[in-house]
């Protein structure tokens, strides 16, 4: 079975955060992809803690979940549990070394595919944000529009949000009341 067919990119694309400025992968989604529990994971982590050092995996803040969660999450839960952990791309890897199915594996080759993949597109939009910054500065003034446009179209779309319930338009009255 290929890496691609076994998880969709699109689905490891979705998994990725940027949180304090690093992109990072969390245990929770971690262990769905692989197949296991968000607790076996997490003690297999444990018992491996030497393969973890800070720049490979870190603990979020309550602040920090509350803020990429989308449910609710239990505080008095949090309290008895190990918080949640992010894994850095080099944690990514090095949770090879310690879930050791086959299916792991194929996840694994899979994640680091799309981090590869992501610091490609980010690379090329730099360039190309750099080169059009570049040529904007030489024909300042006769290309003004063009340039403002470009700059439209490289500008992150804005999420689409559909209104949820209703509106009310007023109407105006009929008859004028004197």
């Amino acid at each position: 079975m290929s890496n691609d067919a076994l998880v969709p990119v699109e689905r490891i694309e979705r998994a990725i955060y940027l949180i304090r400025g690093q992109k990072v992968m969390l245990d929770r989604d971690l262990a769905v992809l692989y197949g296991v529990e968000t607790r076996v994971l997490n003690q297999a982590v444990t018992r491996n803690s030497r393969r973890f050092p800070a720049d490979f995996m870190f603990e979020l803040t309550r602040e920090e979940i509350r803020n990429i969660s989308q449910i609710v999450i239990c505080l008095e839960t949090m309290k008895h549990a190990r918080g949640v952990r992010a894994f850095t791309e080099q944690g990514v890897a090095m949770l090879s070394t310690v879930l050791r199915s086959d299916r792991a594996i194929g996840v694994n080759i899979a994640i680091m595919r799309t981090f590869v993949k992501l610091r490609q597109m980010l690379d090329s939009h730099a360039k190309l944000a750099d080169k059009l910054a570049e040529l904007e500065a030489k024909y300042d003034g006769q290309f003004r529009v063009v340039f403002e446009a470009l700059n439209e179209l490289m500008a992150p779309p804005e999420p689409k949000r559909k209104t949820i319930g209703f509106s009310v338009k007023e109407r105006r009255a009929r008859y004028a009341v004197k």
